[in-house]
């Protein structure tokens, strides 16, 4: 799954489901069992995700898309509270535009 893809852009859903299967490799799947993973779930209130786990995730996402996707960028251009904040969705909006 960590693997780069440069080639298809992908859409909403195909996103929020590599975005989600990260999430379980980093937290574990007995974890995600008991969440409600969507689109609207924030890493720190819904996911519970420390700075650790959420550091995992943006080299998941910089393994499969490369130089493509500036994640740490993108994070590190947010002030506090939108980091707080960050759901699911927003990372999916950041990425599909990019693509």
């Amino acid at each position: 799954m960590d693997t780069l893809n440069t080639t298809l852009k992908m859409n909403h859903e195909e996103l929020f489901n590599l975005l989600k299967g990260f999430i379980t490799e980093i937290i574990g799947e007995e974890f995600v069992e008991e969440m409600d993973i969507s689109p609207e779930s924030s890493f720190t209130k819904d996911l519970e995700m420390d700075s650790i786990e959420i550091v995992s995730f943006s080299e998941k996402i910089k393994a499969h898309f490369g130089d493509q996707i500036d994640f740490t960028g993108w994070l590190s251009s947010m002030d506090l509270d939108e980091l707080i904040n960050l759901d699911l969705n927003q990372i999916i909006n950041y990425i599909y535009e990019c693509q």
